[in-house]
């Protein structure tokens, strides 16, 4: 990007442009690993035994939706029990104090909006809904928490530890034994308000995220490894429209060509001290 230098060391370039306002947040799994859910691409990041749900399977037969409900019901807890960390609150203050114009996060765990940014837009959607897709009815996963465990009263978890998008490794014989609930209000099919692997994103969005890079300053990527195009997208769209780029995550990322500030660092630590010398 014509007269900008990319900096290893940025802390001093996104102090800089943080303090000028007008800068949209997009945020990754790397800023949830604090609160205790992993990522599956950054340094300490997790590896799953089996490749996640896709959507198309997850359509395709009761089999598959059992596997999802089973492993996602055992880490529910997990979930649920997570609270925000440093650099969510962190984001929360600098929104507030009008240095952040908007926060857009693929992070599906509700964080952001548990820490006080209400208006975060969730890209990837929320485990803490779930919607049926016969009749569209879009209800809390509290509910249907306290439906499958009626449902199946002597499960228990004997996964692994949780992974990054909510759900646990089981062995074949629990997961045959689960009850899947269907809909309440039609006895359709449920599924987590989140798009999975090999479902879009719904355009309306997609469009609204770019609305919101637009009018932007700058665009600040914490936490994400932008391996996806979901995030990457409004990193070039930003890069192309002559905005800054800044990136503070773990690792490296698809968008560290087009950054105009780096930094590798814990982000709790480096929100934290951003936030405290500009709110």
């Amino acid at each position: 990007m014509d007269g900008m230098s990319v900096r290893e060391d940025g802390l001093p370039e996104v102090a800089r442009l943080l303090d000028g306002g007008g800068v949209v947040v997009l945020s990754g799994a790397g800023l949830s690993t604090e609160s205790g859910i992993p990522d599956y691409r950054g340094p300490d990041g997790v590896r799953r035994n089996r490749a996640p749900m896709t959507y198309q399977e997850f359509l395709a037969g009761e089999p598959a939706r059992r596997r999802y409900w089973a492993r996602s019901h055992a880490g529910r807890a997990v979930i649920a029990r997570a609270r925000p960390n440093a650099g969510h609150l962190a984001v929360a203050r600098l929104r507030a104090a009008g240095r952040v114009s908007a926060v857009i996060t693929q992070n599906v765990d509700g964080l952001h909006r548990a820490a006080g940014t209400p208006d975060a837009v969730e890209l990837h959607g929320g485990l803490d809904r779930v919607v049926c897709l016969d009749c569209g009815a879009v209800t809390a996963r509290t509910a249907l928490d306290e439906r499958l465990a009626a449902l199946n009263p002597a499960f228990r978890d004997a996964g692994s530890r949780i992974n990054p998008d909510g759900d646990v490794e089981l062995p074949d014989d629990l997961v045959a034994s689960f009850a899947v609930a269907p809909c309440a209000a039609c006895g359709g099919v449920l599924k987590p308000d989140v798009v999975f692997f090999g479902e879009s994103v719904p355009k309306a969005r997609v469009e609204y995220c770019y609305r919101l890079v637009d009018e932007g300053r700058a665009l600040l990527v914490l936490g994400s490894s932008l391996a996806v195009m979901s995030g990457l997208r409004f990193v070039r769209h930003a890069a192309k429209a002559g905005k800054p780029v800044a990136i503070v995550t773990r690792g490296t990322t698809r968008g560290d060509d087009l950054a105009t500030a780096r930094i590798d660092a814990p982000l709790g630590e480096t929100l934290t001290a951003l936030a405290a010398d500009l709110t």
